[in-house]
């Protein structure tokens, strides 16, 4: 199944390069590109599109002023080169943010999180609620409601659980890709957190039960808006 997409960005050099990008994708298709988002609209209406990559300064309207006042049945990926919106756009429930120039790895990780996305639409109810994984010469069963955290130590990763923890032979890069990114994210690169067992934030410092995180500096915007997302009470 491809996947429809769109551009909307007033930089004709930009749009290029994401066209170029798009190309090499198989599963995208490119439906059109406008250089602002009122110039798009007929392109959203008269189409069924399943990915928007958005860019944020734009004259008219700019992207985050977009989003707020209009209802878009498609992935927002923002491509910008602004990093001061993340917070504000991922709370806007925009699917991924990156930042100009973008690198066609950072890009196609973000269309692999819109291809999963649409293509498995997973029941909340079906749902797979655990993993298993090979520690001490077996084969252990780790629910993700037992997984508070994940700490790299070389090539091998520390699992803390609820009850114990336990060394295991791989990567955290390869744990990260393994585990689902609605409940798992990297706050470090030594560090994977369980974002439902957060209990609170302190700068940049993530509170799960006695234990303190820290998070990295260029992640912090990005972590703290996964965490609190569509669940911060506003005054």
């Amino acid at each position: 199944m491809k996947l429809k997409c769109i551009i909307i960005d007033d930089e004709p050099i930009a749009r290029k390069v994401l066209q170029e990008f798009i190309e090499e994708i198989d599963y995208l298709e490119l439906i059109g590109e406008a250089e602002n988002p009122l110039k798009a609209m007929a392109l959203i209406n008269q189409n069924t599109i399943d990915i928007i990559f958005l860019d944020i300064n734009m004259p008219k309207i700019n992207g985050i002023d977009f989003i707020k006042s209009s209802k878009i049945n498609a992935h927002i990926i923002m491509t910008t080169a602004y990093t001061e919106h993340a917070v504000e756009a991922y709370g806007l429930d925009v699917l991924d943010y990156l930042v100009k120039p973008i690198a066609f790895d950072r890009f196609l990780k973000a269309c692999n999180k819109a291809k999963d996305t649409t293509t498995l639409q997973p029941d909340p109810a079906k749902l797979h609620d655990h993993f298993f994984i090979k520690c001490d010469n077996q084969i252990e069963k780790i629910f993700f409601n037992d997984l508070l955290y994940a700490e790299a130590m070389l090539n091998y990763v520390m699992l803390y659980t609820n009850s114990k923890k336990m060394m295991v032979y791989i990567t955290i890069k390869s744990l990260e890709e393994q585990l689902p990114s609605a409940i798992f994210i990297k706050v470090h690169k030594s560090f994977i957190v369980n974002i439902t067992k957060v209990d609170s934030i302190e700068g940049n410092i993530l509170n799960i039960g006695n234990e303190k995180i820290a998070i990295s500096q260029n992640l912090r915007e990005k972590v703290i808006a996964d965490i609190i997302k569509d669940k911060m009470i506003k005054r």
